[in-house]
């Protein structure tokens, strides 16, 4: 069985762990979903910004390299065969000047196809220690075959597809250093002459690309429009061949701002764009890694709603301890009422239902006590006298009886018996009212004289007094004073049932020879009739 303060703090924790669980539930899924679109969001934010940088890059390659095609062009219109050498020279003038104001060019060079003219190859420069270009002996292109797309790729790819092309990274034929070059051909009167093109620094792009990451463990990589690797942190493209190449997972190959794939084992979230020149900048990241930063905010959040839940669940013991402990006195009060103590505390008056019920409950004992008393007066009171009856008289004699039996102290007190002379005259001669003058009258000196000790009446005339506490230590004063009342009443009065004459016998509980307090009340009553028989005697006497 449940207590009412078990059952209300039960409720009130189900319901806030309920709501809590719900609200928690709520903003898991809010959190997740805003976790994920966040990361995403800053996903395709961060591959947007790699695109802007990259492409200002390559950009800026291409119209330094656009732009000296586009005067070789036009400067050939006004050149014949014989003036070729003069065009080289005023086609790297030019260039010198683009190339200069370019970043990461590590070389740039204008090449002539030999089968067009074997008087003029060219020029190239180079700048490797980053001190500025020098001019760099020129590669023999009668050494190659200039149809087959494999070899100097710088050149015959740009012949071959006849329009301008980025290159997969290579490493240079002569310098050894891995580059990724922009060539453009260059036609003189519609065949084609030879190849403008600017070699970059495969280390400063990389470094552009590295700086591209989003958190502990993203990473951005480059492919072209053919799923072939650009840049990728993880392998030297340049130094790969092309059937070498790690595979692009399907699903970046796939349309949408952002993709979802599996590559090593390891499910990951991509961004991608298409960058101004066709390549494909991709900004991966494991969805482990996304997921941790959720997951964190959300272990947070459930700590702070088991902090929460506990919290609330101590405030409502608190409270429902607050609310219930008036009910809880209600019910050890109704207990005790049941037990037949009516004597009991209820502090609590609050203005709610328990504060009502309390003073109800309050005046009910009331009301019932004054019950009991009117029941107790007609069971146990005298209805002539006022004082207790023979009844009270034998209650109280047993639980005397217990307390002496059971005490360790031996009580003190006294027992006086009373027995009223002449009443049987009085009766006889004036009738019961007066009798019962008599009787009231000799009752209420009994009273007045011992009004610290229970008065019983015992029998038709006769009235039992026990002397307690401070009656007990003034018997013999009140004893003494009783008796000077009883001789006054008799010479102040005239009419015969108003001169009262009483007999007295008082007894010390003595318990070396009274077994039972009845014994004490025998010897009592016996010392009671000794008096009366003296007065008798002296009365026959006169």
């Amino acid at each position: 069985m449940f207590s009412i303060r078990t059952k209300i703090t039960l409720l009130t924790v189900c319901a806030m762990a309920v709501a809590v669980i719900i609200a928690t539930v709520l903003g898991v899924l809010s959190v997740r979903d805003i976790g994920m679109k966040s990361s995403e969001r800053m996903l395709s934010l961060m591959c947007e910004t790699g695109e802007k940088n990259l492409d200002f890059y390559f950009n800026s390659v291409e119209q330094s390299v656009r732009m000296v095609s586009d005067f070789a062009q036009e400067d050939l219109l006004l050149t014949d065969e014989t003036g070729l050498k003069a065009h080289v020279d005023r086609v790297r003038t030019v260039f010198a000047k683009a190339a200069g104001r370019t970043n990461g060019v590590l070389t740039y060079y204008y090449r002539l196809d030999p089968s067009v003219t074997s008087a003029e190859k060219g020029f190239w420069f180079v700048n490797l220690d980053g001190n500025g270009f020098t001019e760099h002996e020129v590669t023999d292109i009668t050494l190659y075959d200039t149809d087959d797309t494999s070899a100097l790729v710088w050149f015959t790819y740009p012949k071959s597809v006849g329009k301008a092309i980025w290159l997969p990274p290579y490493v240079t034929d002569n310098l050894d250093v891995e580059v990724i070059s922009y060539n453009v051909p260059v036609f003189w009167n519609g065949t084609f002459l030879g190849v403008v093109g600017i070699e970059l620094d495969y280390a400063i792009m990389a470094e552009q690309v590295n700086n591209i990451k989003l958190y502990e463990n993203g990473y951005a990589f480059i492919n072209d429009d053919a799923g072939r690797l650009i840049y990728h942190p993880f392998y030297d493209v340049a130094k790969m061949k092309a059937e070498e190449h790690p595979a692009i997972p399907d699903g970046l190959l796939n349309e949408g701002v952002t993709v979802r794939y599996t590559y090593g084992g390891v499910e990951k979230l991509a961004a991608w764009r298409t960058l101004s020149n066709g390549m494909r900048l991709n900004v991966a990241v494991p969805v482990s890694e996304i997921n941790g930063s959720w997951q964190r905010l959300i272990y947070e959040m459930m700590g702070v709603s088991v902090l929460l839940l506990a919290f609330f669940g101590f405030m409502a013991l608190r409270l429902t301890g607050h609310i219930t402990k008036p009910l809880r006195d209600l019910t050890n009060a109704a207990e005790q009422v049941n037990e037949g103590n009516y004597d009991f505390e209820l502090n609590y008056d609050g203005n709610d239902e328990v504060g009502i019920l309390t003073r109800t409950f309050r005046n009910l004992v009331q009301n019932l006590k004054e019950y009991i008393s009117d029941l107790n007066s007609l069971a146990y009171e005298d209805a002539l006298t006022s004082v207790q009856n023979k009844g009270a008289y034998d209650l109280f004699v047993n639980e005397l009886e217990k307390q002496v039996s059971e005490s360790e102290t031996v009580p003190e007190f006294a027992v006086a018996v009373f027995d009223c002379d002449d009443l049987k005259t009085v009766n006889d001669i004036y009738g019961h009212e007066k009798g019962d003058v008599y009787l009231k009258t000799a009752s209420q000196y009994i009273k007045d004289i011992f009004r610290n000790s229970p008065v019983f009446r015992t029998g038709g005339d006769e009235f039992t007094v026990f002397l307690e506490k401070e009656d007990f230590r003034d018997r013999d004063v009140l004893i003494d004073r009783f008796l000077k009342i009883g001789s006054d009443t008799v010479s102040e009065h005239d009419q015969s049932w108003e001169q009262v004459r009483v007999s007295i016998g008082v007894a010390t509980y003595d318990p070396d020879t009274d077994r039972t307090v009845r014994d004490a009340v025998r010897r009592a009553d016996k010392l009671m009739y000794e008096n009366k028989r003296r007065k008798k005697e002296s009365s026959g006497e006169n």
